[in-house]
């Protein structure tokens, strides 16, 4: 049975991650081999979907998009560390591996404090949804991009979904609290993203 799109999305997002996992366990001596397998299947979903961008909806291309920023980036500064280890200008041994490690993680993973920071959150108010589909839209990427920076799954947030439920929240607080406008915001608070709606007079 063929996969779906947003089944392959899932995997090759789970496979980047595994991908940096397996980098660090290389770089950090704990493997002998860097993870080509499965660089090798992520290279693969990358092509086939960079071909098939038109059978994509907007937000499975702009998720594609996202990843293949993040494998980019990931790519390039695993083939700099591969480089130096062959060329023997880093130190091999666990202390300086465990050093760089922490800093890749705490440049993914930003600390509590830092996440919640102004910077990281995202504020968009609206009367109607479906009239602001431009904002909506930059909602969506907002708290897409959150649960990424958190590490949590994006398999199952669609535009499509993230649409129905801000018009069925946004008609639920106006009606209760005869509110003319909602608000949104997005932050990130420790691991998780958050989506916060209040009313505004």
């Amino acid at each position: 049975m063929a996969k779906t799109v947003e089944e392959d999305l899932g995997q090759l997002e789970r496979d980047i991650r595994q991908l940096k996992i397996e980098y660090e366990q290389y770089f950090g001596g704990g493997k002998s081999r860097p993870p080509s397998d499965i660089e090798w299947r992520i290279d693969t979903l990358m092509k086939r979907y960079s071909d098939r961008g038109a059978d994509m909806n907007y937000g499975q291309r702009y998720r594609f998009g996202n990843l293949t920023q993040m494998y980019s980036k990931y790519r390039q500064v695993f083939r700099k560390r591969i480089k130096d280890k062959e060329e023997g200008t880093v130190q091999r041994h666990f202390g300086a591996a465990a050093r760089e490690i922490e800093a890749m993680r705490a440049s993914q993973n930003p600390p509590e404090k830092k996440a919640e920071a102004a910077p990281d959150s995202f504020a968009v108010s609206w009367a109607d949804p479906d009239e602001d589909k431009k904002k909506v839209e930059a909602l969506f990427k907002a708290f897409h991009d959150a649960k990424i920076r958190a590490g949590e799954d994006t398999a199952p947030l669609t535009l499509e979904a993230f649409q129905k439920f801000v018009r069925q929240k946004t008609d639920q607080l106006k009606k209760q609290q005869g509110a003319h406008e909602v608000e949104y915001i997005v932050t990130v608070e420790g691991k998780h993203a958050r989506l916060k709606a209040r009313v505004k007079s």
